[in-house]
Parts: structure tokens; sequence; C-alpha cells
């Protein structure tokens, strides 16, 4: 059997042998006919606001207007959303001063040739862009506690701001539950300690910090606060395709309107667990695949049907590296996941440290599978990071029958961030 997978920009083929059990999970996103064009859908979305008056009336009044943005971690249409959210509020106020600000969270700085491969070369000369720094003290502001028990502390730029709005898109997210909406705020604007402080280890090992789940979330609830308590305005958050084409739109109140989002998303992306001894799964493709940080949201959709003991084959590009730097050294600097995940276990919440929530969740996997990486990785770092490192996924199957000690069952999930898998 023959089967292609979603790869950097492209995909990546491979051969499955046909005697053998095999099953495949996947989501219906790419079956969902939206009846417009993409643009149609937005404009559509923000004509009939959810929660929320016009953002043109919103806009009235209001001088210093900031717009949240996504980064380029994020397969955001941005090309598409951003003009729309320009263009209302300029109808409603022509003298605003509008600034658009990229939430990176604490990911690292995106590149003059990344936004312009976002936004468009015209735009961005056009219009005044600003990335966030979650270390710059000096544009940073304390706002209030979260709801944990953290201070909350998030950009000057966010928190100055007359209107507050915000792009995004709706994925299943690994322990946030969903992503958009209110993350555009925490971790997107937020400081490194507020992010920190809000991914602690007690609550990734909450059992509701988990694809798919709100109710219960703690991290949800810290975020939902931090959003409301900077009056997060108004959204425009889309549902993509494998394509990454726009299906859908959802735009007003930055809960209401997400909500509305979530339980559009979550009929098409759910399926029941058929566990299997082999797990074949992708990270989305680029941009989502850009390194093995991200990679590892993937590996955790793979663990909710992976057998105790079985093996996951990540199947991710991984062009821009490793990811962050503490996420590596706390692998490579360590004799087993099991050593990692313990430590991370007992750290309290104020003394989490940078990438240990990733970390956490990759030795939480480690711990119970083998994991094999086919990427454009080097085989050492790939080694370092507690990994098998493999050039297809041919060979990644052969080597994980040889840790098997048999031909395993085989269960393929080719979209590995998009799928929520009970």
């Amino acid at each position: 059997m023959n089967i292609s997978l979603l790869y950097g920009n492209g995909t990546i083929s491979a051969q499955l042998p046909n005697n053998r059990e095999l099953s495949i999970i996947s989501c219906h996103l790419d079956e969902y006919a939206a009846g417009a064009a993409e643009l149609e859908l937005v404009q559509a979305s923000m004509k009939k606001s959810i929660g929320s008056p016009p953002l043109a009336r919103l806009a009235k009044g209001k001088k210093k207007v900031v717009l949240l943005a996504g980064d380029h971690t994020r397969p955001v249409p941005s090309k598409i959303i951003v003009p729309c959210l320009l263009d209302e509020i300029r109808r409603g106020n022509p003298n605003a001063e509008i600034t658009i600000l990229i939430a990176t969270g604490c990911h690292r700085g995106t590149t003059k040739e990344e936004l312009i491969l976002k936004f468009g070369r015209e735009l961005c000369l056009r219009e005044k862009i600003v990335v966030h720094d979650c270390m710059d003290e000096a544009n940073l502001v304390k706002v209030g506690t979260l709801p944990s028990g953290g201070e909350l502390i998030l950009s000057r730029l966010a928190v100055e701001a007359d209107l507050l709005v915000a792009e995004g898109f709706i994925e299943p997210h690994f322990f946030a539950g969903f992503s958009g909406g209110r993350k555009s705020v925490l971790p997107g604007v937020a400081s490194c300690s507020t992010v920190y402080y809000n991914h602690n280890a007690a609550f990734i090992g909450d059992k509701h910090s988990r694809s798919g789940v709100l109710d219960g979330n703690l991290i949800h609830k810290d975020m939902i606060y931090a959003a409301k308590k900077v009056n997060l305005a108004y959204i425009v958050n889309v549902v993509i395709n494998s394509r990454k084409e726009v299906i859908a739109s959802f735009a007003g109140d930055c809960d209401e309107a997400h909500l509305a989002g979530c339980r559009f998303l979550v009929n098409m992306v759910s399926a029941a667990a058929v566990p299997a001894d082999i797990v074949i799964t992708t990270n989305n493709g680029f941009p989502l695949d850009q390194n093995i940080y991200q990679a590892v949201k993937g590996m955790s959709t793979a663990e909710a049907t992976c057998k105790p003991g079985g093996v996951i084959i990540e199947v991710a590009e991984c062009r821009d590296g490793y990811g962050g730097d503490g996420f590596y050294r706390m692998f490579r600097d360590n004799p087993s996941a099991k050593d990692i995940l313990d430590t991370i276990r007992k750290t309290q919440a104020k003394d989490t440290v940078e990438d240990q929530w990733q970390a956490q969740i990759l030795a939480r996997i480690l711990s119970k599978h083998k994991v094999i990486l086919v990427s454009e990785m080097p085989p050492d770092i790939v080694r370092d990071l507690h990994m098998i490192p493999a050039g297809t996924v041919e060979e990644a199957l052969w080597l994980a029958d040889g840790f098997l000690k048999r031909e395993g069952t085989i269960c393929v999930i080719p979209e590995g961030v998009t799928q929520i898998v009970w």
C-alpha cells in the first residue's frame, strides 16, 4: 500500500506491506465543501460577528489599535485575514493608528523575510509591524495575577491599546485544548515568566490538559483570563484543511467566536483510538514541522493510540533544526527520558524553565515508546534527543519491527496535529 504524508512544503511517499494489519485514522476537513471562496468566508463571518458588535463600530473613536498576528510557526492565512481586519478598522476610523504585533510567545523573533512571506511585501512596507519579544522588560507591563497564581505580564503595546484585535486559526492543541482565540494574548504577547508559570509541570501533567479539551483545562482558564483582562475585543479565527485553505471562519468575541469554531472543528477531527504496535504520523507539513520542538505535537497524537511499548514513527522535515536550546540541552545532558520526567514533575510552578513543557511531553512519550524520526536533521542531533533517526518511512518501519522483534500492527495518522484521538 502506498501512502503520501505531509512533509515540509510537499509530501513524502512510503510503501507499506500488504500483509500487515493496517488502520488509518483520518480527519474529514478535506472532505468539507465550504461553498464559498476563502476571502468570502472571512468577510461573511465579519458581517455576522458572534457575541460582538461589528469591528467597524468597535473602532469608532479608538486611536491606538493593535492587531495581534500569528508568527512564522503558524499556518495562519494572514494574507487573507489581516487586510479584512485593517479595512474594517479603517472603515470605522480612518485615522486609527494601527500596529500589527506579531504574537511570537516564547519563539524566536519572526524575520523580515518571514514577515514578507506571511503578509506580502506591499503590506509589510505599508503597515507598522512590531515583533513581540517575551524577554524585553522595557516593553512589558504587569496587569494582574492569573487564576493559577502567576504574574500576568504582557506587551505594553497590547495593554495600552485602545482597541485590541487578533487573527488566528483553530486546530487541536496538545495541552491547551485548541489553538486560536485567547492564545493570541497568552502565550502570544506575554512575558516569558508568565508563559513559564502557565505551562508548569502540574498543569501539563493534568488529565484535562490534552487535545480537544477545554472544560477543566487549567491552562485554558489562565489564557481566557489574560485575554479578557487586556480586553481582546475582537477576533477572526479560521479553520483550514490540509492544503492550508480556509474552509470556515468565525469572527467576534474572543471567547464566543472561538468556541463556535472549536465546536465546528471537533466533529470533523475526532476519532476513536485504534491501538497499534507502530503508529506513523506527521506534523502536518510546513510550517508546523519546521523543527523537532514543534514535532512533539504530532507525536502526542500518536501516543493516544500506540500500545504500551510500541513505536511511534514521526515524519517531520525539521528544516529549522531542533527548536529551543533549553529543550535540546535537557535531553542531550540527561541519560534517560525517565530522569527528565521525574525532575520536571518535581519542579514548582514558579521554577518552570524555558521549554520545560515540551520536554515534559516528549519525555512522557519516550518513557513509554521508542520514537523514530524521519527528517532532515543530522542523526547525532536526533540521537541526542533520545530518538532514532531514519531516512525513509520504510527504513523506520524496518527499525520498528526490529525493536518489537516481530512484524507489528500499523496505524497511520496522516495529519498528526489536526487529529484528535480519544
